[in-house]
């Protein structure tokens, strides 16, 4: 018995060993995202040191430029390790015990370094007063970034949407930020989480636009915090109708690690063993806080777990709360100058009062400062003084005056372009909180307000730089608008107050005569005002519902003549079409998302024999039905997105004729389905195809080999297919062919023989193809390839190659240091 105990003993702290090891592993491209930030913030300083100006002794200058030295080869490990695939461990482990030996003795370096260089500096201050200055700066800098240089295991925690709420703080970070910033951090680094009677909760309240998401994500991001929680920093946004029961089972999936449906399911003993003899105090941020029910729900018991509200209200549940202030004259100055005039302080041309005027209107509020700022950005000076006209006839903002805040930021909005305006509004749409994908808004632009894609991605640059939305991804503007980007890698998001300003603008109107009729989210059918005017027609040109599981009995008739857009979003396994989707004669694009935990069946699916009028179909999280040869066609159909979809029963098997249930479809996007193992050969008779994108689809093993009959087809993506280990001879026979992507296709091991065949090639993105070692001798006969997106291990062949191909742009990747791979 004892032997038996002790063994298992052994066994198990093998196990936590070698789990340890595999974590460092998995996450070592997380690691050195952090550790290459750490050495972006450090390396400047120790470079502003060395060129002071000030001579610091021999052997200081020898120190320093050791150091900078170091953390150069720190550089240089992270782009190894950014480069390394996921599933090469070994390497990983190697590069992380480097990273880590690199780590512990630039740490070595910055216990002495403020110290000494302070010391050194106090010698030369008498007499060289404004070097002694500014090395006393650049000491307080370095103050800032001791022990910000430390490698965690726990960094997949720390992900968080960076589009969101931004209120200019990391431009311009005044102190009243600071002030805040300071007081949580002292609540949060003094509080007590050990013990399940102990679980401390840290309330930030403010009212909306107050800058509290901002405070709270640059918070997150705050090196003693960071150490503190050993970077276990959980951000989760919960929004005014959320799914309580799927963030509690995601919170408690990324503080234990496992994969249990919810924190009251059945652990068992032996796991709670091992949890506890590794776990660390870990940080749990919930953002926009709408209800204390719901708080109560997702706060976690866990021993040495601390949560973070974010609310505009404060509850008793806080054991501490940091109210936000607004912000100063001074600040609120400088922050409104960044988005009206790109510098923070009034230009000598513009009118210092009147500006001043403004300002005062805002009332310190951030978004306010920044949507109102923006709007008049490049404006003439009668439009500056309707503004503050407008502005000064409304009251003050407080909570209890939310109407009065909305009518003066409609100001921003009335004065946009006619076309402009209505996209803004058409964004209440969605959900408060969410990622609206760009390919769905793009569409439903181009479907409503008569834009061609390209003046709608133009409107989306507008909205971006008057701050009425922001970017989920870095940069995605500018990649979304590559000629061969595809909408729908990217997403945009809007803060809760814009989505409630467009809102309270939508809904001025009569229910039946809004052109946007948009309902919350809510479990208990449609709303009653909805119902008591059944009877007449609604002229809502966009219906966006939000429910739980809806059947036959739950949906009334409503007549919708008008309807171009239908969003349902729903979160359940089983889901009742509405009937009124027959008296919608000019419905263009249908979009049914499901937010619950598995896929949906969808019933009633008659209704798509009227749909003689749709262009664009996106289903997310859906089962897609299975399709039979007496479905009826769908004429005007032209693109179909299945995000998160099963899909192999519809697809594979299907008697259907394809090009005659969707004869005009150009565009088809299978994106995260992971049951596609293979692309059934029925697809390839859709001649009308110009785009197929299959991406993120894990088990995808084979393509058929009629792929070379599409022979309309412009653009093929392959992107993040691991298992694909090879592409069909057959795809040679692509003449129109333009664009290929075969991104992290890290099994393929070659390209096709034949691949000179591809005469309308322009461009190719093979990055993380580590398998491909050659190129097809046929690859010079490419003459009208452009560019080539590669790693430097392949690229060094393709240079050669455009020895014959002189138009040819070999692009050598940039490494990408982001964590969105651990969100996959």
């Amino acid at each position: 018995m004892g032997a038996d105990f002790f063994l298992g003993e052994v066994v198990l702290e093998l196990l936590k060993e070698l789990a340890k090891l595999c974590v460092r592993a998995c996450y070592v491209k997380s690691s050195a995202e952090q550790f290459k930030h750490s050495i972006d913030a450090l390396l400047p300083i120790i470079q502003e040191i060395q060129y002071s100006g000030v001579e610091l002794p021999q052997h200081r200058q020898s120190q320093l430029d050791e150091l900078a030295q170091k953390l150069r080869h720190g550089l240089d490990l992270v782009r190894r390790a950014s480069s390394s695939s996921r599933w090469n461990v070994y390497k990983n482990i190697q590069l992380a015990k480097q990273m880590e030996k690199v780590d512990k003795s630039v740490s070595g370096y910055m216990k002495w370094m403020q110290a000494h260089v302070m010391a050194d500096v106090h010698h030369v201050r008498v007499g060289v007063l404004e070097y002694g200055e500014k090395v006393e700066r650049i000491g307080r800098k370095l103050e800032e970034c001791i022990g910000a240089v430390k490698l965690g295991e726990g960094n997949r925690k720390f992900a968080f949407d960076d589009g969101e709420e931004n209120d200019g703080v990391g431009v311009l970070e005044g102190f009243g930020m600071r002030f805040g910033l300071e007081k949580v951090k002292e609540m949060l680094l003094t509080a007590d989480g050990e013990g399940e009677k102990k679980v401390r909760v840290v309330g930030v309240c403010g009212i909306g636009g107050s800058g509290k998401t901002t405070l709270v994500k640059k918070l997150c991001q705050d090196f003693q915090i960071r150490s503190h929680f050993e970077n276990r920093v959980i951000f989760e946004t919960v929004s005014q109708s959320p799914n309580v029961e799927s963030l509690r089972a995601k919170i408690w999936e990324q503080i234990t690690g496992n994969r249990f449906g919810s924190a009251n399911d059945q652990i068992p003993q032996w796991m709670v063993r091992f949890e506890q003899s590794i776990r660390r105090p870990t940080l749990v941020v919930l953002d926009d806080i709408w209800s204390l029910s719901v708080l109560e729900q997702l706060i976690s018991k866990i021993p040495g777990c601390i949560t973070l509200a974010v609310s505009r209200f404060k509850y008793p549940v806080f054991d501490q709360t940091y109210e936000v202030e607004l912000m100063g004259e001074e600040e609120a100055l400088s922050l409104f100058c960044l988005a009206a005039f790109q510098q923070q302080s009034i230009p000598p041309t513009a009118d210092k009062k009147l500006v001043n005027q403004v300002v005062a209107e805002c009332k310190g509020l951030p978004l306010a400062l920044k949507v109102i700022g923006a709007s008049l950005r490049n404006r003439p000076p009668l439009a500056w003084v309707s503004a503050k006209n407008r502005l000064s006839r409304g009251e003050s903002i407080s909570e209890t005056h939310e109407a009065n805040f909305f009518e003066r930021m409609a100001i921003s909005i009335e004065c946009l372009d006619p076309k402009v305006q209505e996209c803004f509004l058409d964004l209440g749409s969605f959900p408060e909180d969410k990622k609206i994908p760009l390919d769905v808004l793009i569409n439903m632009w181009v479907e409503m307000h008569d834009l061609d894609e390209e003046d709608a991605f133009v409107v989306l640059g507008d909205l971006s730089e008057k701050n009425l939305l922001s970017h989920v991804q870095e940069d995605a503007q500018g990649r979304a608008g590559d000629i061969y980007s595809s909408y729908s890698e990217f997403s945009v998001a809007q803060h809760d107050v814009l989505r409630d300003l467009a809102l309270h603008m939508c809904n001025r109107e009569n229910v039946n005569r809004r052109k946007r009729l948009i309902m919350a989210r809510r479990e208990d059918g449609l709303p009653k005002d909805w119902q008591r005017n059944k009877d007449k027609p609604f002229d809502a040109r966009i219906v966006s519902i939000h429910t739980g599981e809806m059947k036959e009995s739950d949906w009334f008739l409503m007549n919708f003549p008008n309807t171009e857009v239908l969003i349902l979003r729903f979160s359940s396994s089983t889901y009742f079409l509405p009937p009124f989707i027959e008296l919608m004669p000019k419905l263009k694009s249908l979009i049914l998302v499901n937010y619950g935990a598995s896929s949906a069946v969808l019933h009633n699916l008659s209704v798509f024999d009227s749909l003689d009028s749709l262009k664009s179909l996106w289903l997310e999280k859906i089962i897609v039905p299975h399709l039979r040869r007496t479905t009826v066609p769908l004429p005007s159909l032209r693109k179909i997105s299945l995000v998160l979809c099963e899909v192999t029963k519809s697809l594979n098997g299907s008697s259907a004729n394809l090009p005659c249930i969707f004869p005009c479809l150009s565009h088809l996007t299978i994106d995260h389905c992971i049951d596609l193992t293979k692309l059934p050969p029925t697809i390839c008779g859709v001649r009308s195809l110009e785009s197929l994108s299959i991406t993120n689809c894990h088990n995808l093993c084979e393509l058929p080999s009629e792929l070379g009959q599409l022979n309309s087809l412009q653009i093929l993506r392959l992107y993040a297919c691991p298992a694909l280990k090879k592409l069909p001879q057959a795809i040679c026979g692509l003449k129109k062919l333009k664009y290929l992507d075969i991104y992290q296709c890290i099994n393929l091991r070659n390209l096709p023989d034949g691949m000179g065949q591809l005469i309308s090639l322009e461009k190719i993105d093979m990055r993380e193809c580590s398998l491909i070692r050659n190129l097809p001798g046929s690859a010079m006969s490419l003459r009208s390839l452009d560019r080539v997106i590669c790693d430097e291990e392949i690229g060094f062949l393709w240079k050669e190659a455009s020895k014959a191909l002189p138009e040819l742009r070999v692009q050598v990747a940039e490494k990408c240091f982001t964590l969105n791979w651990l969100m996959e």
